[in-house]
């Protein structure tokens, strides 16, 4: 099977993203040119701990490499200030220096917490992504965004800081739950509605393929999405304009996460496909796209076998005044003023704040409605 290299050149600091199966066996040969001494400090949760933290020590020691590691609690419950002190005193604890290396082994919540507690940490010490989701390796561990979330909302604490290298191996996704898998899945279709209509019209006739195992299917549609995120982290590397497109779906996504407590009730890639669902309507009743685009959208989620409406989120949700609410605690909040991604078409996504939260109250209302 073919390995893929997507290569990022921020100047200063470049580094490369690898995508193929079995590269947690070489991950010590990638990794050792990082190394001024044979020893990295690996941080995981429970979960994948108990699956491939094996397999990694025995890829880094080919390359004899010595290797700690912490096992946090799975969920993104853990992506908080108790679990991220428990993270850094742990690193201190074992003397990580800043020249070593901190390995961010695991999916969005790992990722994002240990490459905030690397960012932090004596002032920013270097480290790895190996990320073991599919949402992980097409999205969260590109682009140098780490934080963790605060009771007021998502990720309004973090840093940029990005990694010095990307092991993606496309053969860990065959461990996640069919659940977890079509959730990350909500992130690549993102990505073709974004910005890459021919993507979108791959995933349409791969995307059964893709989710039945087609390891081929799996690692294209992970290299694209990854060239797409690379393009523009490249052009806006701190989210001062272009980079927010990469948020599309995630202004309602947000308000649902934070209105389901962040649990398992709403995986983020779940509420990131209703968000989609709802951005590409709210288009269309805005006339900007025609009323075929959310129908696309929606009926291939659906033949997907994803959450796609309200309705398919369990239990209460707040009404359209309280979802509206929750969206305002959203860190695309400009002067008082909600920032969206709308679309003028699939593969066509732009920035506007020019929107009357009225219709979108509406658009909630309706939605509401059908549950």
């Amino acid at each position: 099977m073919a390995l893929e290299t997507v290569h990022v050149p921020l100047e200063g600091r470049a580094y490369d993203i690898h995508i193929g199966a079995g590269l947690l066996a070489e991950a010590g040969a990638y990794i050792a040119p990082l190394l001024r001494r044979k020893r990295v400090a690996v941080v995981t949760d429970q979960t994948v701990g108990a699956l491939h933290l094996e397999a990694l020590q025995a890829g880094l020691a080919a390359e004899g490499i010595e290797m700690v590691a912490l096992a946090l609690p799975p969920g993104e419950s853990t992506k908080g200030w108790p679990q991220f002190e428990r993270c850094v005193e742990w690193l201190l604890a074992e003397k990580v220096e800043r020249n070593d290396v901190v390995v961010a082994f695991g999916g969005g919540v790992i990722g994002d917490l240990v490459g905030f507690a690397a960012a932090v940490l004596r002032r920013g010490v270097r480290f790895v992504q190996i990320p073991t989701s599919l949402l992980a390796q097409v999205d969260s561990s590109v682009g140098g965004k780490t934080g963790i979330n605060a009771p007021q909302g998502k990720n309004l604490i973090g840093a940029f800081h990005q990694p010095s290298l990307v092991l993606a191996d496309t053969g860990l996704l065959g461990t996640l739950t069919p659940r977890d898998f079509l959730a990350g899945y909500g992130e690549v279709v993102k990505y073709g509605l974004l910005g890459d209509a021919a993507f979108f019209d791959w995933l349409e006739a791969q995307g059964p393929a893709l989710a039945a195992g087609d390891m081929g299917a799996r690692i294209a549609a992970v290299k694209r999405s990854v060239q797409m995120k690379a393009e523009i982290v490249l052009r806006d590397e701190t989210e001062q304009g272009d980079r927010a497109l990469l948020n599309l779906g995630h202004t309602f996504c947000h308000a649902l996460e934070a209105a389901t407590g962040y649990g398992d009730r709403l995986l983020h890639g779940e509420g990131v496909a209703i968000g989609c669902a709802l951005a590409f309507e709210l288009s269309s009743r805005m006339g900007l796209c025609s009323q075929e685009d959310p129908s696309r959208v929606r009926a291939h989620l659906s033949a997907m076998g994803m959450k796609v409406d309200l309705k398919d989120i369990e239990g209460d949700l707040p009404d359209a005044e309280g979802l509206l609410a929750l969206m305002g605690q959203d860190k695309k909040v400009v002067d008082g003023q909600l920032t969206f991604i709308l679309a003028r078409g699939i593969g066509e996504a732009f920035i506007t704040s020019e929107v009357d939260p009225q219709t979108v109250k509406t658009l909630l209302s309706d939605a509401l409605a059908q549950r």
